[in-house]
């Protein structure tokens, strides 16, 4: 066990919504072994699941956003029906520099820029959004897009950054990006505030960088997700922005423009600019992409097919957003996000789109990742519940979608619980999409303690199977990732 940092006094933990109870961070980085089990472990679930998230390591100077906290990966390993739990600060250059002064050096969302700043200089990159697997080695990335970090999968120590090839230093790399498992391919688009505005590139399976080009935009926008199917990448242009007058004046706003169309750029893989296709759609905003593959039609001709979970505009929206609303209440009192599906015909340059099912309220969608960008028959996203405050969203439980016979299974547990994405986890051996678990942190607000809840994914209208009791809280977070066994096994050895 190691003490990294406690900041002293800690009365900066009452003032802000985001900084109690559940939300509050954690600044002990431990090593707990044999966890305690409540039900069985299955003996076929070998790996381990990682989640990223905030855990603020100095006192915030003015307003705290949830969005603002340092990084830190939280994992557990299951082994032979045994589980091990870690954590870890993400090394970031900011937080480096916050603990060698011992303070908070950068202004968050909620407050104003130093004058003539961008986002892109003046907000720290706390690499605090998600984490990925590829080439033997965990990245971490941020939402507003930066540097991404390298952690060693087994002791979540930070190894360095992304930066292998000299067109990668300063780029602004968004957390969403994609591994095709099938190639060992990552494919990663950056944006920013500067023209072009955007940038496409992909990294072999060996770490070096063998595609890269710029994606013109119109203006800065902020795009959060991608897609891959096997033959193409598809980058997101939504109506968007970064309100330029709050820009001006030092401050980060958002405007939804509704007489702008979406706009899906899709590029060939390992293509170049000139290649590249705009398809239009209606007005909307997304965060997360479920999956995407490429479709035949009855006429012979290849359509690209896109999943995801938009939100829903409520009526009479004027597209004016504050930061104090950021993105978690641009939906409706009902249901705020849709499943939602998009098709591009790369044949004719056609285009349909439409809802997939607009009853569940759910977010987060996860998939087999071995069916990324191949069609999946199953997502599993989070249940999003009633917002407590403007700031925060409840993820009350779990969602199952059967795309092919359009229905949908869901657990939620009641009052008092808290989930985190939740990935899926193949039983060892598995022969089938969903042979296997869905794997998650759940605070349990009842028992005031945090678990790792593990659920059968043929199954989720059941439970879990099997909770895991953690030694210390785990503060609401981001986005996760499960690593098999053996390529944990294989990164050891490495």
């Amino acid at each position: 066990m190691s003490l990294t940092h406690t900041p002293e006094p800690q009365d900066w933990l009452i003032e802000n919504p985001n900084l109690v109870d559940a939300w509050g961070p954690v600044h002990t980085e431990t090593v707990a072994q044999d966890l305690e089990v409540i039900g069985e472990l299955p003996a076929d679930l070998n790996g381990m699941y990682v989640r990223n998230g905030p855990s603020p390591a100095h006192a915030p100077h003015g307003r705290y956003h949830w969005f603002d906290g340092d990084g830190m990966l939280h994992s557990v390993r299951f082994q032979d029906g045994r589980a091990t739990y870690r954590n870890r600060w993400v090394q970031t250059d900011g937080l480096k520099e916050d603990l060698r002064v011992g303070d908070a050096l950068w202004p968050g969302l909620k407050e104003r820029l130093p004058q003539g700043a961008l986002p892109d200089d003046a907000m720290k990159n706390t690499s605090n959004t998600d984490v990925t697997f590829h080439n033997g080695k965990l990245y971490s990335m941020w939402y507003r897009g930066g540097t991404v970090y390298t952690i060693d999968p087994i002791s979540l120590e930070t190894l360095g950054k992304l930066e292998q090839d000299p067109r990668l230093i300063g780029l602004q790399i968004s957390a969403h990006s994609r591994v095709d498992e099938h190639t060992g391919e990552f494919m990663f688009f950056a944006y920013g505030n500067r023209p072009p505005y955007m940038h496409y590139g992909v990294i072999g399976p060996d770490g070096a960088l063998k595609t890269f080009m710029p994606v013109e935009l119109p203006g800065p926008r902020l795009p959060h997700d991608c897609a891959i199917t096997p033959n193409y990448t598809i980058l997101h242009d939504f109506p968007l922005i970064n309100s330029p007058e709050a820009l001006a004046r030092g401050r980060y706003s958002l405007e939804f423009h509704q007489d702008w169309p979406t706009r899906f750029a899709v590029i060939p893989r390992n293509g170049s600019a000139d290649q590249i296709r705009w398809y239009e759609f209606k007005p909307r905003y997304m965060l997360h992409v479920a999956n995407a593959w490429e479709e035949v039609n009855d006429k012979g001709e290849t359509e690209l097919v896109m999943l995801g979970t938009p939100y829903v505009n409520p009526r009479g929206f004027d597209g004016g957003l504050d930061v104090q609303r950021l993105l978690f209440t641009i939906g409706t009192q009902g249901t705020d996000y849709e499943l939602y599906q998009w098709r591009m015909n790369l044949t004719t340059g056609a285009t349909k789109e439409g809802i997939v099912d607009d009853i569940l309220n759910s977010e987060f969608p996860m998939i087999n990742t071995a069916y990324q960008g191949r069609k999946n028959r199953y997502t599993y996203n989070v249940l999003m519940g009633r917002m407590r405050t403007l700031e925060q969203p409840a993820f009350a439980g779990l969602v199952k979608y059967d795309l092919d016979t359009g229905g949908a299974q869901a657990f939620h547990p009641g009052e008092g619980y808290w989930f985190s994405e939740a990935p899926f986890a193949p039983r060892d051996g598995a022969t089938e999409e969903d042979d296997g678990y869905v794997v998650g942190f759940v605070w349990n607000g009842i028992a005031n303690r945090s678990e790792v809840w593990v659920t059968d994914a043929k199954d989720i209208a059941k439970g879990p199977i099997a909770k895991v009791i953690l030694p210390q809280r785990v503060p609401h977070g981001f986005h996760s990732c499960w690593v098999r066994e053996d390529q944990l096994k294989a990164a050891q050895v490495a």
